[in-house]
């Protein structure tokens, strides 16, 4: 008997508030707004339905041409997680479902990688959520603090995530990094999927101390108990837009292959 695919809803969050990039979602990438590119990618992955979910009706009417599914949010959530709960709580989703969080900003994201993580957490009953990661390949990554790492269990559960370079190779990197050991190191890449049991109760869980140190809101769930499943991704996920230089990068990467599509 083959593997069942799962069945999943996907949410694109589109805040339009941001502080490096004002009114981000409506960026004009390759002649269209950048959450468009977005909700064409989740809806090129095997989801039984995409659904993004705004504040903003600037938002909304842009998505609404393309025939979109939209949902409004309110504005003062703290974060995405507890915009994801009110989605899923608008749609009744049972406590079974599976949501997977494509963010607005990966206007690249591979289809495949929403499936993986789909996938992953339907594997895994005992898991609330699961995400990916890829291995580090070089040093100056590895010390970056804008890069998040994790570290995993043998069965795959994250064990800590951290914008320090962890593991620390005490005895190398007392002299200097050199190569790093492939998978030993590894980059968390930011798409989540949850069960809606877990959105649902998310809402209630204090703000964690590890949480507020690192400033990374999957700490809470780490640190209040909950289990993060961690696959190494099937295939590489293009950077995605926080800076007007990643803007003009994607811009080009998508004009380029638009142009390649047309010869």
């Amino acid at each position: 008997m083959g593997v069942v695919d799962p069945e999943f809803i996907a949410v694109v969050p589109a805040r339009f508030g941001s502080t490096r990039l004002p009114g981000k979602p409506l960026l004009e990438i390759a002649g269209e707004p950048m959450i468009a590119h977005v909700w064409r990618r989740a809806c090129q992955s095997r989801a039984g339905r995409v659904v993004v979910a705004t504040d903003d009706v600037r938002i909304q009417e842009a998505m609404l041409p393309y025939g979109a599914e939209v949902v409004m949010t309110r504005s003062d959530h703290p974060s995405g997680t507890d915009r994801l709960a009110e989605v899923a709580e608008q749609l009744g989703l049972s406590d079974e479902a599976l949501v997977v969080n494509v963010q607005g900003d990966e206007p690249l994201i591979p289809p495949v990688l929403i499936d993986q993580v789909a996938m992953r957490l339907s594997e895994d009953p005992d898991a609330a959520i699961a995400t990916l990661a890829e291995p580090i390949g070089d040093v100056e990554t590895l010390f970056n603090a804008n890069v998040v790492k994790v570290v995993r269990s043998l069965q795959g559960r994250a064990l800590y995530f951290s914008r320090a370079p962890i593991p620390w190779d005490r005895e190398q990197f007392k002299v200097q990094p050199g190569l790093l050991e492939t998978d030993a190191w590894l980059r968390h890449i930011g798409i989540y999927a949850y069960r809606a049991s877990f959105l649902t109760a998310y809402r209630d869980l204090a703000p964690s101390s590890l949480e507020q140190l690192e400033q990374l809101e999957q700490l809470r769930a780490l640190q209040h108990g909950y289990a993060i499943q961690v696959a190494l991704a099937s295939t590489m996920n293009p950077p995605g837009v926080d800076t007007p230089e990643d803007l003009a990068r994607v811009r080009a990467l998508l004009a380029n292959e638009s142009k390649g599509e047309s010869e």
